[in-house]
C-alpha cells in the first residue's frame, strides 16, 4: 500500500502527462500517450515487483514524464543525436520527479535517489535502476513491440531485441520468455536469442 504522499506524487505526474498532445485510442477514447505509458509502467512493476520501494515506484511512473517537451527532431539524426536526446530527456524526467517529490514531503535524499534511478545511473549495479530498465523493456515488449516491428525490417527488429535483451536482468528475461506474443513476433524473439 502506497503512502498518501506517494499517491499525491502519482497524481501530479499524471496531471502533467495528461497534457501530452500525442494521443492513443483505447476503447474508442483518445487518451494522452504518456499518461497511458505511465500507468502501463506502474502495472508492470506492481505485477512483477510488488514490494518495490516508493522511490522506485515514483521513478517508474515518471520515466517519461513530459516526454513530448523535448522533440527528437531537435537533435541530429544518427546514433549520437539519439543518445544525446535520450540523455537530455532522462535529465528532464529526473528533475521533474525530484521537484514533485520535494513538494510532497519527501526529503532531498529520497528525491535524489529517485532522480538517479530515472537517469539510470549505475545500471546493472544499482538494483532500483536495473528494475526500472527491466520494467521499461517488458512494457516495450508487451505494448509497443508489435507496432515497432510493423514499421521496421526483421533485421532491425532482431538487432533492437538483442540490444534490449542485453540491458535486462535474469529475472526479466524469465518474465519476457513467458509473455504471450503473436506468432511472428515470438519467432523474431527466438531468432534474436539464438
Amino acid at each position: 500500500m502506497n503512502s498518501d504522499r506517494c499517491q499525491h506524487v502519482f497524481t501530479a505526474i499524471d496531471k502533467i502527462n495528461r497534457q501530452d498532445p500525442n494521443k492513443l485510442t483505447i476503447n474508442q477514447e483518445s487518451i494522452a500517450k504518456e499518461l497511458v505509458y505511465g500507468h502501463q509502467m506502474t502495472a508492470c512493476l506492481n505485477k512483477y515487483w510488488p514490494n518495490a520501494n516508493e522511490c522506485l515506484q515514483i521513478a517508474v511512473r515518471a520515466q517519461h514524464v513530459k516526454r513530448w517537451h523535448i522533440a527528437r527532431s531537435e537533435y541530429p539524426t544518427g546514433k549520437q543525436g539519439y543518445l544525446t536526446w535520450r540523455k537530455e530527456l532522462g535529465k528532464m524526467h529526473a528533475d521533474i520527479a525530484k521537484k514533485i517529490m520535494l513538494e510532497h514531503g519527501y526529503n532531498e535524499q529520497e528525491a535524489e535517489h529517485t532522480a538517479k534511478i530515472i537517469r539510470k545511473e549505475k545500471l546493472k549495479r544499482d538494483q532500483d535502476s536495473q528494475t526500472l530498465e527491466d520494467v521499461a523493456c517488458l512494457v516495450f515488449l508487451q505494448h509497443y513491440f508489435a507496432p515497432f516491428a510493423e514499421k521496421h525490417s526483421d533485421e532491425k527488429v532482431i538487432s533492437i531485441l538483442q540490444k534490449t535483451w542485453r540491458k535486462m536482468s535474469d529475472k526479466s528475461h524469465e518474465i519476457a520468455l513467458k509473455l504471450t506474443l503473436p506468432e511472428h513476433l515470438a519467432a523474431l524473439v527466438n531468432k534474436a536469442l539464438s
